[in-house]
């Protein structure tokens, strides 16, 4: 299994997000590899991580989920995996004693690669579809606390998140609450953050 490290645009390194990319055994056949072995998984990222939960998701193409996240006590940890084509997946640092605080990063994850990102609790999470559909898997360390959660604004002009679209005026799918989603200074001045 390879690991890499997320970077923000000035390219500082992210504490605690990993991106596992695991090894394919391929042949004739077909395929088979491990999408999660919780041994490994803890030593590589040097906790003891327990999950509690595993969602699905499919979106079709232009659909934006997120940002989400939860607030302590029921804050989530997550592994993010896609079991069919292409997302653009999208943290953002809410930890306010990380040299990351504000800073985002992107990544593709797709079901070629079948790369994963670990991200830890104190992250805004999100993901836009690029191919014509996309299944979306990911194990949490939480259960979902409506209370709890808090949606940063996917275009938050602060935070800047610079999008992989192609379209000048697109406007991704969203859901009634991803469109009402906070701006951060909102967040900030209510204290939902970490």
């Amino acid at each position: 299994m390879k690991i890499d490290f997320l970077k923000d645009e000035s390219s500082n390194v992210f504490n605690g997000p990993i991106i596992f990319t695991p090894q394919i055994f391929s042949d004739n056949r077909g395929y088979f590899f491990e999408t999660w072995n919780k041994n490994k998984f803890n030593s590589l990222i040097n906790l003891e991580v327990e999950f509690v939960q595993d969602n699905e998701s499919y979106s079709r193409e232009g659909t934006l989920r997120g940002l989400h996240y939860q607030l302590n006590p029921y804050c989530q940890g997550k592994l993010i995996r896609v079991v069919k084509g292409e997302i653009y997946d999208v943290i953002v640092d809410l930890r306010k004693e990380s040299k990351t605080f504000t800073k985002w990063a992107g990544i593709k994850i797709n079901s070629d690669i079948k790369n994963q990102l670990w991200i830890p609790n104190g992250f805004a999470h999100g993901f836009l579809t690029l191919s014509k559909e996309a299944i979306v898997g990911y194990r949490v360390t939480n259960f979902w606390a409506k209370d709890f959660e808090r949606t940063l604004y996917w275009k938050d002009p602060d935070i800047n998140i610079s999008w992989p679209i192609k379209e000048k005026n697109f406007i991704p799918k969203l859901s009634a609450k991803d469109q009402q989603g906070n701006i951060f200074k909102e967040l900030f001045e209510k204290g939902d953050l970490f």
